[in-house]
């Protein structure tokens, strides 16, 4: 199993892909990385390091595409890109998957432009772990397709089914649409028009507002991009929001350090499930390959757990699952 690693991608490349690299390495006997970006800045990241030269490679890739550069142009003016190299050697099949934390809407537009679409698919779309009361359960779409049409939406709902099954490993999951209320006659007429599109099909639990999410009244929550862009990003301010309540309630009130401990080992506990490190990315569904994007600010645990995703998907056959499902 070759992975490919952006190791130009993120908030603290090359330190957090290279290390996340070698941690996966550690954990996975049968893993080879491949680390792509500037060779010279993966050397000197390596050096001092112990691992095993074997398997580890390194692709240069002297091109940097930034967080902020325009994704379609990024990637046609960047063709010595990480991103862009590393699609086309995961397209000639020269690794299984490529993982990166770098620009999404390059990263996007490389696996649709170089990979291509899966056969029978429509439009690709990328998904979300979002934390409930069950654990992590998918968000789809989280921001690639601003507009849905029902066609789209039962092809997403289907991906995201295939996904929580063989990568999540929930039993027979369900999914929902998010609207704004329980009725089948509520919301936009394309939200009418989706509900009638996909009420028919197996694990379909019908219309779900945004108070159905945290519980987690559905494994898959299926929207357009629009909506799962602004609930992703509201969702990873929780934590941060919550911590600054808690510390400006301390300093308002008399609590002595046993207490203040406690409370904070609480809360800290209670916090984990938002924590994206803990699932480190999500691939990019419907494209045919396995391109797994994470988090800009991605730490090396992030990156690892990026990887071993990625590993899941090929090992799962998520892709050849994702084209049977809609046969």
């Amino acid at each position: 199993m070759i992975v490919a690693v952006d190791a130009a991608g993120g908030d603290h490349y090359p330190k957090a892909p290279v290390e996340g690299a070698l941690l996966a390495i550690e954990e996975n006997s049968e893993l080879t990385v491949l680390l792509l970006g500037p060779k010279a800045q993966i050397e000197k990241e390596l050096e001092g390091k112990q691992y095993d030269s074997k398997r580890v490679l390194i692709q240069d890739a002297p091109q940097v595409i930034g967080m902020e550069e325009s994704p379609s142009s990024a990637v046609k003016n960047k063709q010595q890109s990480s991103i862009v190299i590393g699609m086309g050697l995961h397209k000639a099949g020269k690794c299984h998957a490529f993982v990166s934390a770098g620009n999404t809407g390059a990263l996007l537009a490389a696996s649709t432009f170089i990979l291509g679409k899966l056969e029978g698919i429509l439009r690709p779309t990328i998904g979300a772990y979002y934390p409930t009361e069950k654990g992590f359960r998918l968000l789809i779409d989280a921001g690639a397709n601003l507009e849905l049409k029902p066609e789209v939406a039962q092809q997403f709902a289907k991906m995201g089914q295939v996904y929580c099954s063989n990568v999540l490993g929930i039993e027979n999951p369900t999914f929902g649409l998010l609207n704004v209320g329980e009725e089948e006659e509520k919301g936009t007429e394309s939200l009418k028009a989706i509900h009638q599109h996909i009420k028919e099909m197996p694990g379909f639990v019908g219309n779900l507002e945004g108070k159905d999410i945290l519980p987690g009244k559905a494994d898959v929550f299926l929207t357009d991009g629009l909506v799962g862009n602004i609930l992703l990003k509201f969702g990873e301010s929780i934590p941060a929001t919550i911590m600054k309540l808690v510390e400006q309630a301390i300093a308002q009130l008399d609590v002595d350090k046993a207490e203040l401990g406690t409370a904070i080992k609480i809360l800290k506990t209670s916090l984990a499930p938002f924590d994206y490190e803990r699932v480190g990315g999500v691939p990019f569904l419907g494209v045919n390959g396995v391109s797994i994007v994470g988090h800009g600010g991605s730490s090396p645990l992030a990156i690892k757990n990026m990887i071993k995703s990625a590993v899941t998907c090929v090992e799962n056959d998520v892709n050849g699952k994702i084209v049977a499902s809609l046969n």
